[in-house]
């Protein structure tokens, strides 16, 4: 099988990036790890650029933080086409080794199965949607009725990216939009993957920080500096709020018929050209991201 490509992409915050990619890399599977770095200021990209491990095959550094579906697709556009294509976020902390083959195992017992997700236990104990358990040997997975998967650690099978292609970057929803497609447009299912433990700390003290000696903040806290540049700065909500109209509209266009589940990209000039394609409310979001997100 060809080794999976892993997206992680990373923004203002060193410690948990140092972290949780040490975590990522002492599994010793098989996978293709692709940075990214949107604009963070806090010396991210120094550390980045020291890891050596052989199976990083991209890294990349953007002029400014575009947002998490630009940095998303721009690694997706990259997937070969029988490749597994996994987002790992800078604050998820990996703790079981075999991670990847828990994913695999999954999607090779329920070739039903398009999307899955790994969350917190703390999460799926508070997730009010219905879940229905599906047990195969030892692979077992909760499919989800309604909601959505979140989008902090995410696996999608080639077969489901084929019928979807990207992440729309027309309204940039990012996990809602991605969920909803897959729940009511394509043949497929979705779900978490609850043999996957994960944590998400939300900050590092600089006097626990590995990565310290690429910091570029002078600011040290106890909630660490780098943090406090993503906290300050971070608008996702404010960006959902403000542009919620698109994804309604994006909804209704799915459910009348004008549009089909594939979405393309500004990465992928021939998905853009093959595919309906809103290049300036695309722009318009990116903007926004960049405008408002303290890039460097």
């Amino acid at each position: 099988m060809t080794p999976p490509m892993v997206s992680f992409v990373t923004w203002n915050r060193l410690g948990l990036t140092a972290r949780n990619l040490k975590a990522l890399l002492e599994t010793n599977e098989d996978f293709e790890l692709y940075l990214a770095d949107n604009g963070s200021r806090d010396g991210t990209w120094d550390y980045l650029s020291s890891l050596s491990d052989p199976r990083i095959r991209s890294r990349i550094r953007f002029d400014a933080n575009h947002g998490p579906v630009y940095a998303a697709n721009y690694h997706l556009s990259s997937r070969r086409k029988d490749q597994y294509f996994i987002t790992v976020d800078s604050d998820v902390n990996i703790h079981c080794p075999n991670w990847i083959s828990k994913f695999t195992e999954v999607f090779r017992a329920f070739p039903e199965v398009g999307l899955l997700g790994a969350v917190t236990k703390e999460y799926l104990n508070k997730y009010r949607q219905p879940m229905v358990l599906h047990r195969k040997g030892s692979a077992c997975f909760l499919e989800i009725v309604n909601g959505f998967v979140e989008g902090c650690c995410q696996c999608l099978r080639p077969e489901l990216i084929e019928k979807i292609g990207y992440w729309n970057e027309e309204c940039c929803t990012g996990d809602m939009e991605l969920s909803y497609r897959v729940l009511n447009h394509t043949p497929f299912m979705a779900g978490f993957n609850p043999s996957i433990e994960i944590d998400q700390l939300q900050y590092i003290p600089c006097s626990s920080c590995n990565a310290v000696e690429y910091c570029s903040i002078c600011e040290k806290s106890e909630r660490g500096g780098c943090f406090l540049i993503h906290e300050r700065n971070y608008r996702n909500p404010q960006f959902r709020n403000h542009f919620r109209y698109k994804y309604l509209k994006f909804i209704r266009e799915l459910n009348d018929g004008s549009r089909g589940a594939f979405c393309g990209s500004m990465h992928d000039e021939d998905s853009m050209v093959r595919n309906r394609y809103d290049l300036r409310s695309a722009s318009e979001n990116f903007r926004y991201y960049e405008n408002r997100s303290g890039g460097s």
